[in-house]
């Protein structure tokens, strides 16, 4: 650098000379601080890109290099965080008790709820095996610790919230609405912690399987459901999850999973009422693909549970319904039209059929609410065509389901259903007299049945339950209209038809109960017919006709006295087949009892061969002549003949005189019993009287028609 100065002074000595009086030290300057100064600018060239002399096309040397520098940067981040996750510290059991007790205080603090909430995420992500970055600073590895986080969360947290907050506690809430959190002013505070921790507990219910551990989880839910509606997404997942364990869970888990989801819609009715009733009706359908006696309780459950969550919100449940009901009756007159094998499935499966009888039972419960009552007639016409779309034996368990349907419906909204002509149907369609050819022991449960094979049909036990079924449906329904005021031309056909069953049937065993079941018709009817006669009102009068059939249901009528006392024994029955006890069954005659063989004892025929001499003597006798049948028969006819000669022979004149007075008493025993025989016609001609003074009976006269 000197002899560059040199060097200037030589050639400009004027610009040097400026330099000499404005600034000498720029010529003074030492080795030392040249050097520190190109080593400062080769520092400052490796924080800044230097443009090459020369550019170089198409060469992706330097994109490489970036590359590798991007990698490895990535690379250290990673082995960074994953050093961060092993260095968290472990939660002790000191640690969860000082939490507890600073959640427990009178005013605790956002802090003390947001350590305790990301203990449970820890714990939560240590038991589920993932690892979060939120969870690196803390770490569960003791079940005990994971058991003692997990107990302050679902003891403390919520309360201690509700003091943050400063709301009032969930338990001392007596308000149908409880307050949100979100109307808190310190909600966002907590907000994004509470998400995660919704989150954390619904994952951590998803994997728990045992029934005591998901209650306590449900109770805890159902205390957090004011947290979950102001997370919209978190309330959505949580709905799904609830529905499942509502539809497949343990009995106890339903209950509680119910409750939380009834509570979900009374927190945000507008925003979850549909989708609700849609998710739980389609779990519903699913739950009744297959029918059993472990399974029937169930399904009875389900529809209960609908009922209750369908009545919070009538405008909704009629829409749902309308569209539901709709969509049966699609399916029937599909099935009525097109008559193919799968449009028949469609309609006669056990989903078809339980989704009438909620249905039914659906309009049942709710018959006050007036927007719910146009769909009765539709239901009812929809259940009818379900009958008789293949009106055939093998379907008598789907027919009678049916009819229990249109009975339920019939008797919650006191809506006249011509019922007892799909009942009465069964004989005319029932060869009763015909023998079974199988006999089968096990009796055939209607109750779980959709329909009868081939075989079934031709057992006895199908006859035996048919009656029984028959009695009970007819029960059921005469017992719901026993107080009506048209009780006795109600079952007139009934009558008739059961009259015309007696006298064909020729089985005992099938005509006892039924004529039971027709003398308490004709009692009944006899009873209503001489309580009307003392009516003064007209038969226009609808609501004096109501107030009577009111007050003879509350007096109560002889069927429906006996039925009170039938339904207990059957009651008894039902309880005796669910507890798995097998039924007593009378052995009737013609039930052949199978006997095992006794075995014959072989004896020694060698020891009596000379006590007792042969009584032929004749011992060259061929043997397989002594065992020709033929010649053994031509042998006992003569000697019959020869026994007969001899006896006739041997007879008095007193044995012949005793013979020709027991013929004359046998020709008096003919004649006895031909008088008999006519002294039963007149019997008949008896009984047809007696069912013409019925009839004319059940006729009104011009006196009582005023």
């Amino acid at each position: 650098m000197k002899e560059s100065m040199a060097h200037l002074q030589e050639k400009d000595p004027e610009f040097y000379k400026f330099l000499q009086d404005n600034d000498a030290d720029l010529l003074n300057f030492s080795v030392s601080e040249s050097d520190s100064e190109s080593d400062d600018e080769t520092e400052e060239s490796k924080n800044f890109h230097v443009l090459p002399e020369k550019l170089e096309l198409a060469s992706d040397d330097s994109e490489d290099e970036e590359a590798g520098e991007t990698e490895s940067g990535v690379d250290n981040e990673t082995k960074r965080k994953a050093k961060k996750i092993v260095r968290g510290s472990v939660v002790t059991l000191k640690m969860v008790a000082k939490w507890e007790k600073s959640l427990q205080e009178t005013i605790p603090s956002i802090g003390a709820v947001k350590h305790a909430i990301r203990a449970f995420h820890a714990a939560v992500q240590q038991a589920s095996g993932t690892n979060s970055e939120q969870s690196a600073s803390l770490r569960v590895d003791d079940s005990a610790v994971f058991n003692a986080v997990v107990r302050m969360c679902l003891t403390s947290l919520v309360p201690a919230l509700q003091k943050a907050l400063k709301l009032p506690p969930p338990s001392k809430t007596q308000q149908k609405r409880p307050v949100l959190p979100s109307t808190s002013a310190s909600w966002g505070k907590v907000k994004i912690s509470m998400r995660t921790y919704c989150t954390d507990v619904m994952q951590l219910f998803a994997r728990m399987a045992e029934p005591a551990v998901l209650n306590v989880i449900l109770k805890h839910v159902h205390v957090l459901v004011p947290y979950y509606v102001c997370i919209p997404k978190c309330m959505n997942s949580l709905l799904k999850k609830l529905i499942r364990l509502w539809s497949t869970a343990e009995e106890s888990v339903r209950v509680l999973a119910l409750l939380s989801i009834i509570r979900v819609i009374r927190l945000a009715q507008e925003d979850q009422m549909d989708f609700v009733l849609k998710q739980m009706y389609m779990a519903y359908v699913k739950n009744c693909k297959f029918t059993s006696p472990t399974t029937l309780p169930l399904i009875n459950f389900m529809q209960h549970a609908m009922i209750e969550v369908f009545r919070l919100d009538s405008q909704t449940a009629y829409q749902h319904a309308f569209v539901f009901i709709r969509q049966l009756a699609i399916h029937l007159r599909n099935a009525i039209t097109v008559k193919k094998k799968e449009s028949y499935q469609a309609v006669y499966n056990w989903q078809y059929v339980h989704c009438l009888f909620f249905w039914a039972r659906l309009l049942g419960e709710l018959h006050s609410n007036e927007s719910l009552e146009p769909l009765i007639y539709p239901l009812v016409q929809t259940t009818i065509g379900c009958i008789k779309l293949v009106p055939t034996a093998k379907y008598f368990p789907l027919r009678f389901h049916c009819v229990k349907a249109l009975t339920l419906l019939s008797s919650k909204t006191q809506t006249f259903i011509p019922v007892l002509p799909l009942i009465m149907e069964v004989f005319d369609l029932t060869d009763f007299n015909k023998k079974h050819s199988v006999m089968g022991f096990k009796p055939i449960n209607f109750n779980t049945t959709l329909k009868l094979s081939k075989a079934q049909l031709q057992e006895k036990a199908f006859r035996d339950g048919l009656v029984d079924e028959v009695y009970e449906q007819m029960m059921e329904y005469l017992h719901t209209e026993s107080h009506c005021i048209g009780f006795p031309e109600l079952i007139l056909p009934a009558v008739m038809q059961l009259k015309k069953f007696l006298k064909v049937c020729k089985v005992a065993n099938f005509c006892k109960p039924l004529k039971q079941l027709l003398d308490k018709m004709n009692e009944n009817a006899e009873y209503i017919t001489t309580r009307r006669k003392s009516v003064t009102f007209a038969i226009s009068d609808n609501s004096a006709a109501t107030d009577w059939e009111t007050r003879m249901q509350q007096e109560g009528t002889p069927l429906s006295k006996y039925y009170a006392s039938w339904r207990k024994l059957r009651d008894k029955e039902l309880a005796h087949e669910i507890a798995g006890k097998e039924k007593i069954v009378h052995v009737s005659h013609d039930i052949v009892i199978p006997t095992l063989p006794h075995k014959k004892v072989p004896f020694d025929r060698k020891e009596y061969t000379g006590l007792l001499p042969s009584e032929s003597e004749d011992e060259s006798e061929d043997v397989s002549e002594m065992f020709n049948p033929e010649k053994n028969t031509r042998k006992r006819r003569r000697v019959a003949a020869d026994e007969s000669d001899d006896d006739a022979e041997s007879l008095d004149s007193d044995d012949l005189r005793d013979l020709d007075s027991e013929g004359s008493s046998e020709e008096e025993n003919a004649k006895e019993g031909k008088e008999e025989e006519k002294e039963e016609v007149e019997v008949e001609e008896d009984d047809t009287a007696e069912q013409d003074d019925i009839l004319e009976d059940f006729k009104f006269s011009d006196d009582d028609s005023s």
